[in-house]
């Protein structure tokens, strides 16, 4: 056999047992609601507690955008110091008048 063959498929993974089939790489599949459940479970570790009757964010940066957040879920814990805002953000141009 080929040595060089070889090497290259002693670098291929081998996911399941014996007679699977080798793979480049071991690919892991993550969806948006696993990043969302696992934000949740800390927010929840900490704590926080829904502030009602906010209809609007406005983040200012530094570089003069805003981001705009329109009918948000604002959670807050007080002991921690965090604020979490969650919705739909959108960036826009601060104005100076």
């Amino acid at each position: 056999m080929n040595p060089e063959k070889l090497k290259q498929l002693q670098e291929q993974v081998r996911i399941g047992g014996k007679g699977t089939a080798r793979r480049k790489k071991k690919v892991v599949h993550r969806t948006a609601t696993t990043d969302g459940k696992k934000v949740q479970t800390t927010l929840k570790k900490l704590s926080v507690s829904n502030i009602p009757g906010i209809e609007e964010v406005n983040m200012i940066k530094e570089d003069g955008m805003v981001i705009h957040f329109n009918n948000p879920k604002v959670q807050a814990s007080l002991a921690a110091n965090t604020f979490a805002i969650t919705g739909q953000a959108e960036n826009k141009r601060k104005y100076n008048r």
